[in-house]
């Protein structure tokens, strides 16, 4: 390079330099103004919540909460905006069911279970003894929930749920579960320090909502406390109150694979309204693990990935699992890991692991179509949850098409193109 050319590059570099110093410097300021701000909306944020706490104390009073009591759950407490965003991304809703069955539901898990169930055989004892409640579904739940106890959450259990009544989620929801969980603090059987859970403020081995534990958490080992913390014993009792007290069936299976025969007519029906076995038996349904079908109950259909993949019969037991959680995949996966633990039994069928899941966008839009051809698809959120697949099959039926409820791909381009 010659040096004229030098020379001219050094000019222009001099005759740019204001400028790109003044840009430098005009964006220097945008950020220290932009950080001034963020400072300024988080000192608000945090003065209104605790402007919040604050507005919480004449209704814990009137629960009988002292003083005291009420400064020590709240001492340390503050805005956990990370609570906000776990509650955006649960994984129950937003995988397709096969991943989430199949995470669930690992070899390893199963293994920990089977040396768990063996290590507390004689509280499961008593538990089916006093409530009469599936063991298998105990070690379900349990697993699922925390790994048997392994990892109960490590979040403060005030703090997730006063950040998410401060922020409404689920409207009062939450506030009502903050009172309750004041009340168990009041009860004295966990101090602030151990009421820990997961970021929704589900606490323990049995992961209960504080409004469950007041309501179903027993003392099972005899110690004065009821402790669903650090007690193995407390964990499964409560767990089998709670079924028992949901409308748990005695001598009653959650249910289990069939197999359909290829001329079986399908209806919308068959997953909609129970039938007893009987009658799925008159029309060549089989179980896939050629064991006979309970001597006597009923149960319905229930199909999550189509035809092509492993069909269910279930009963009205898999509802009382449900209503631990309300996600078919969840309640899929504990019946699945109970039976596994319990029985050494596993799916027959396969999933169509191939078939790509449907995004989030995609459900919302399908809910949309559905709902403006006259279909009750529930609430707009994205999730293909039980009041969608009902309205899958609905719109199948009406149209001739085999009502599995099975919302693919396929089905996602028939019904977002129809005019």
């Amino acid at each position: 390079m010659s040096v004229r050319v030098l020379r001219l590059l050094l000019i222009l570099l001099l005759a740019a330099l204001p400028a790109l110093t003044a840009h430098a410097a005009g964006a220097g300021r945008r950020a220290a103004e932009r950080q001034a701000q963020e400072k300024l909306a988080s000192a608000r944020q945090e003065q209104a919540f605790r402007d919040f706490v604050a507005s919480l104390w004449p209704d814990a009073e009137g629960l009988g909460i002292s003083r005291a009591t009420f400064d020590a759950a709240f001492a340390g407490v503050a805005f956990d905006p990370k609570i906000l965003a776990y509650a955006r991304n649960q994984p129950e809703f937003s995988l397709p069911i096969w991943r989430y069955v199949g995470n669930a539901v690992s070899q390893s898990r199963i293994a920990a279970g089977r040396e768990a169930a063996t290590a507390v055989d004689p509280w499961l004892k008593k538990a089916q003894a006093a409530y009469h409640v599936d063991a298998a579904t105990i070690m379900g739940i349990w697993g699922i929930e925390t790994e048997f106890g392994a990892f109960c959450g490590g979040d403060r259990t005030i703090q997730a749920l006063a950040t998410l009544a401060f922020a409404k989620v689920q409207g009062e929801y939450f506030r009502d579960e903050l009172m309750a969980a004041l009340v168990i603090l009041k009860t004295g059987d966990v101090t602030p320090a151990g009421m820990k859970g997961s970021w929704a403020g589900a606490m323990g081995q049995t992961q209960f909502m504080p409004s469950n534990f007041l309501a179903y958490a027993v003392d099972f080992d005899g110690d004065g406390k009821r402790d669903i913390w650090n007690s193995r014993p407390d964990a499964i009792g409560s767990t089998a109150n709670y079924l028992s007290a949901h409308g748990w069936i005695p001598d009653l299976p959650w249910g289990f694979e069939v197999r359909l025969p290829d001329d079986f007519k399908l209806t919308s029906a068959d997953s909609s309204e129970s039938a007893p076995f009987t009658a799925f038996q008159a029309r060549g349904v089989e179980r896939a693990d050629g064991q006979p079908f309970p001597a006597k109950g009923e149960g319905r259909l229930m199909i999550v990935a189509g035809r092509k993949g492993p069909i269910f019969l279930v009963t009205g037991n898999f509802a009382v699992i449900k209503s631990y959680n309300p996600s078919t995949a969840y309640a899929l996966a504990v019946a699945l890991l109970g039976d596994a633990i319990m029985n050494g039994s596993g799916l027959k069928g396969t999933w169509p692991t191939r078939d790509r899941a449907l995004a989030v966008a995609q459900v919302k839009t399908l809910q949309v179509r559905l709902k403006k051809l006259g279909f009750g698809v529930g609430e707009i959120d994205g999730k293909i949850g039980d009041a969608m697949r009902s309205a899958v099959r609905a719109y199948q039926e009406r149209h001739g098409l085999t009502p599995d409820g099975y919302a693919d791909v396929a089905f996602y381009k028939r019904i977002s193109t129809q005019k």
